[in-house]
Order: structure tokens, then C-alpha cells, then sequence
């Protein structure tokens, strides 16, 4: 689309004449206005379970639209955000209460500052720092971004972040030399349990829940977060989770934490809470938290945070709906079988001649491009490698979005097994097509 005002997020504006208009959604397919159908292959930035359209998830936006649009919970409550809570306490042991914001990274705030007012609480006044893994990701805001801080994203800004303990993550790709995988887990967690154990101003450790997805799709090894929990436990560090993108059902499980056997004392969701429909984020936690933050007024314990739109009714209703069809439609079995598809292409994926490394677990493939596979040279072409996935990509009939040199493969959640095959074959053939560009600009 020509002549817009619209400035387009983490894009160099200078490098695009114009972008192509969505108009419609029809299932897993994004429809333009010259009637070209894309396969939503990054389930419209990982949040799509569904498909678009689905006509129970418009059902429940539109019932609810005809009683309440929105009312703030300040002083009030409402129906579907009541609702709501019982079903995410329900689906989440341990938690007690649910703090509801408007996406994954002001659910994320929310949980720093639980985390360190909780201590103060307490009256323990040195518990002021946050530890958490190098590569991670919660966000874009300033909070998110001193936590989460992706050197390649936010180093224009580090003066401006506050300072976090980072510990180096196992990346079975990137090891150092002369470790396997398991000597190089036990060497993380080493350094982590000594830190641990001296640093009494450590108030909480932070990490994402089963796997880095921004961070260039990182696979946690089996018992590697149990055992950070473990060591949480052990040294009176509270243990926070990010679940925004590797909760329900993106990992294959509807509640990550659960399969990796780590119980948190917070734990956040977003993106695919309300199907990939409307704006909402959750932060969960426990009685101990919650209790804590309870006295007299002036007491000034309570927790001094709000949205305009926390607990919107439009999207609580919509995230009800869609967990009733979690539930129905036996979501989390479907995925199980559907993500094994995945692994079919392993070996054909793996010849493409720039491809170093894939890493897939549930319904996430991250494929790692490089322009040498014995040195694992990353791939830097001088046009960005996302124009030119995209580009490629569209002849392909999917639509992408990559991050570095990384393809992404993340459909919605309820792709059928034949759409799923359509989208890694068109992954494949628009990594083929695009090797020699991207080689030549290298």
C-alpha cells in the first residue's frame, strides 16, 4: 500500500516502497486486496490458534459488545474477567491470583515489580536485583527490555536500562569448545547455584518458559529449568516465568511450566490467551505473593499499577471462549500429533545448503541460516534477510517474518496436517529460492 502514514514496527522503513493490504482472513490464510492468498506461517506474530475467522471467537466479541465494551476495575469488577481467573487458576497449580494488563510486556512489568515489592513487603530491603538468562526476551519496554536485553534489538538504549545478573544458556549449536551439551548445561547451572548462593540481593530469577523463541529459538535441554527452579527454591530466590509465547500449546502442552515440572511463584500469558483476537495479558501468582501485599492503607503494601483497559470484557469473553475450544476440541492432543509432521522434513531441511541448525519443539521451528556450515558463519546479507525471506516467501504462497537468520515456522495452533505439510514444503522451497540471493549479498 502506497502513500501510508503508517510507520511499521521493527521495519527499516527506507528499505520498503510499499506494503501489501490484508483484507480478510479466511482460516490459516491472509487474503490481500489483489486476491492473493498467504499461508499465516508466524500465526500473525505467534499469538493465532485458530485460524482467522472462527466463528465461535466473533461469536463471544460480539455477544459481549451488546451488554459491556469496557469498565475499569478500579473499584469494579466484571462477569468475564471473573470468569476468566476461576479458568486460569484452574488450568495453572499453584496460583492464587491473576493481574490482568494489556499484552505480554506490561504482563511482564507487572511481575517485576511483584517480585521486588514483595521483599520490601517483607520489610527484606536488600532483595533489589533480578537475575535471568543471556538471550532472553520479555518485551519492548524499558523493564522488559533491562531483563530481556537482546544486544541486537536494545543496545541503543542500554544506558537507560537498569542492571540484571545474566547466566550464560545452553545452545546445543553454539557450544563452546571442547563441551557436550551436558557438561555445558551442568557448567550454567554451576555458575548459576554460586551466584545464587553468595548474592543475597538477588530478589528473583526470570526466564522464558521451555524455550527462547525471540532469542533465536533456543531449546531448553530436558530438567534444565527444573533445576533453576530447584536452586530457586533452595536459596529463597523467587522463580518467575514468562509464558507469553511458549504457553498454551505453542510448546505442545497448554501450560508449560507443567511439563517442565517447575512450579513458579509468578508466571505470565499472553499472545494466544484470547486465540490471537484482541490485546490481553495475565500475570499469576501465588498465595505467598498475594498475602503479602495485604494490610492497612496506609500501609502502602498494595500494589500501585493500572491499565486503562486491564480486564477488558471484550477480551476476557473472547478468552473464555477460547478455552472452552481448548477443551472441546482436545487442542493440545491434536498438537501433539499434528507437530510430528515437523520432524519428516528434519533431513531434507537440514541438506539445504545454508541451513546450520533446525530447532523445533511443539508447533516452533526456528531454522538457522549460515554462509558457512562447518565455521557456522551467520548469514549477513546487506538487504535485510526478512525482505528477502518475505519476498520469496510470497511467491511461495506463505507469508513470513524472520528474525536475523533465523526463518521462523509458527503456525496457528489448529493448522490442519495437509496446511502444515504446504507450509514447510513452501518453507523449504522459499529457503532454496532465496539461497543464492542471499549468499551473492552476503
Amino acid at each position: 500500500m502506497k502513500n501510508s502514514f503508517v510507520w511499521h514496527p521493527n521495519t527499516q522503513m527506507k528499505e520498503w516502497t510499499n506494503f501489501d493490504k490484508i483484507v480478510k482472513g479466511q482460516g490459516m490464510w491472509l487474503v490481500d486486496s489483489k486476491g492473493n492468498r498467504l499461508l499465516d506461517g508466524v500465526a500473525s506474530m505467534w499469538c493465532n490458534v485458530w485460524g482467522h475467522s472462527k466463528k465461535e471467537l466473533i461469536n463471544a466479541i460480539s455477544k459481549q459488545t451488546k451488554k459491556l465494551q469496557h469498565a475499569p476495575l478500579f473499584n469494579l469488577t466484571n462477569e468475564p474477567v471473573e470468569i476468566l481467573a476461576k479458568k486460569l487458576i484452574k488450568i495453572s497449580p499453584r496460583m492464587h491470583r491473576v493481574f490482568y494488563s494489556d499484552n505480554g510486556s506490561t504482563a511482564m512489568e507487572i511481575s517485576f515489580k511483584l517480585a521486588l515489592q514483595y521483599w520490601k513487603n517483607k520489610k527484606i530491603k536488600n532483595k533489589t536485583k533480578l537475575a535471568t538468562l543471556e538471550n532472553g526476551y520479555h518485551g519492548d519496554t524499558f523493564g522488559a527490555m533491562s531483563v530481556g536485553y537482546v544486544p541486537e534489538f536494545f543496545s541503543k538504549f542500554k544506558q537507560q536500562l537498569f542492571s540484571t545478573i545474566r547466566f550464560p544458556v545452553p545452545n546445543k549449536y553454539r557450544l563452546p569448545k571442547g563441551f557436550t551439551l551436558n557438561e555445558y548445561q551442568n557448567q550454567c547451572l554451576d555458575h548459576i547455584e554460586k551466584k545464587l548462593s553468595k548474592d543475597e540481593k538477588i530478589a528473583a530469577f526470570v526466564m522464558e518458559s521451555g524455550a527462547q523463541v525471540a532469542g533465536g529459538v533456543i531449546i531448553f535441554p530436558h530438567g534444565f529449568q527444573k533445576k533453576i527452579a530447584k536452586l530457586c527454591r533452595k536459596y529463597g530466590v523467587l522463580f518467575v516465568l514468562d509464558e507469553v509465547a511458549t504457553g498454551f500449546g505453542r510448546l505442545g502442552s497448554l501450560v508449560e511450566y507443567i511439563t517442565q515440572d517447575s512450579i513458579p511463584d509468578i508466571v505470565v500469558y499472553g499472545k494466544m490467551l484470547t486465540g490471537g483476537y484482541l490485546t490481553m495479558g495475565a500475570t499469576l501468582t501465588t498465595k505467598k505473593i498475594f498475602d503479602t501485599f495485604l494490610g492497612r492503607f496506609n500501609d502502602k503494601k498494595h500494589l500501585f499499577h493500572g491499565h486503562t483497559y486491564t480486564g477488558n470484557p471484550l477480551a476476557a469473553a473472547v478468552a473464555i471462549e477460547n478455552l472452552n475450544l481448548y477443551e472441546k476440541n482436545k487442542l493440545i492432543n491434536k498438537i501433539k500429533k499434528t507437530s510430528k509432521i515437523f520432524e519428516k522434513y528434519y533431513d531434507e531441511i537440514s541438506q539445504i545448503e545454508i541451513v546450520g541448525d533446525i530447532r523445533h519443539k511443539g508447533m516452533l521451528m526456528g531454522i538457522e541460516l549460515v554462509k558457512n556450515k562447518r565455521k557456522k558463519i551467520p548469514i549477513k546479507p546487506k538487504k535485510s534477510i526478512n525482505k528477502i525471506i518475505f519476498e520469496e516467501g510470497k511467491k511461495h504462497g506463505v507469508y513470513f517474518r524472520t528474525l536475523g537468520n533465523i526463518v521462523m515456522i509458527v503456525p496457528p495452533l489448529a493448522i490442519s496436517q495437509k496446511e502444515l505439510n504446504l507450509l514447510i514444503s513452501g518453507t523449504i522451497e522459499t529457503i532454496k529460492s532465496s539461497q543464492k540471493q542471499l549468499l551473492n549479498n552476503g
